[in-house]
């Protein structure tokens, strides 16, 4: 039997990409044809974000009731899984017909594209990226969401913000803190932050919605986005 010399490639999908308000069919048509193009080179492990589907459920359930960290959490692991198994349909002929939901169990697969999601509450899905990387010795983690850069503070609230091309971890942690909360909207959730700079993996961060931008990134080519190490 011949070995699969190929790398595996780990993408943190935003939901925002999938589901900004509907679903985005013709950026998932995109991603498709641009995944599909890379496979001679590449394998693919696709984590699948929750976006505004899980920030719209947390809202109205907050709106009624008084809820839990707990209850937030779970109501954010069932729209990713929600999103991966939606992608994994479009990816059909080419996934494993399995989503993976825990990023530490033993992992074995032949074929071209993995999908994974939510796990457990405290754990989002950039942590799971981060266990996945760990899991498969892989040292790049890829973060689509729909900005160019990460910023040094909310550039939608000060217009002074920074962007940021290349920094460390040490330095990001600064700007991200320590404390993880149930659909906070930060370029990488804090927990996982820690653990990338603890197991040495680099996270790219760039705008999903630039495919040519993502395609020179896989390619090895000059690109946008930010690079933490």
């Amino acid at each position: 039997m011949v070995k699969d010399t190929r790398d595996v490639v780990i993408i943190s999908l935003g939901g925002s990409l999938i589901v900004p308000e509907d679903i985005d069919i013709e950026f998932i048509k995109g991603f498709k044809s641009l995944i599909i193009s890379q496979l001679k080179k590449h394998r693919f492990i696709l984590i699948t974000g929750g976006g505004k589907t899980c920030r719209k459920y947390l809202n109205a359930a907050k709106e009624i009731k008084e809820i839990t960290s707990d209850d937030g959490d779970w109501i954010g692991i069932f729209t990713t899984r929600l999103n991966a198994q939606f992608m994994k349909t479009i990816f059909k002929e080419y996934a494993h017909p399995n989503i993976i939901s825990n990023p530490t169990q033993k992992i074995d697969f032949k074929e071209d594209v993995l999908f994974a999601a939510g796990w457990i509450p405290g754990c989002s899905t950039d942590n799971d990226a981060i266990l996945l990387a760990k899991n498969l010795n892989v040292k790049t983690v890829i973060n689509l969401s729909n900005i160019d850069y990460a910023y040094d503070k909310d550039p939608k609230k000060y217009p002074d913000a920074k962007r940021i091309e290349e920094t460390t971890w040490k330095e990001f942690r600064k700007i991200v803190g320590n404390k993880w909360d149930p659909g906070l909207n930060a370029p990488f959730d804090p927990i996982a932050s820690k653990q990338a700079e603890q197991l040495g993996i680099k996270v790219i961060i760039m705008n999903g919605k630039n495919l040519k931008n993502l395609e020179n990134c896989l390619d090895k080519k000059k690109f946008i986005g930010t690079i933490i190490r």
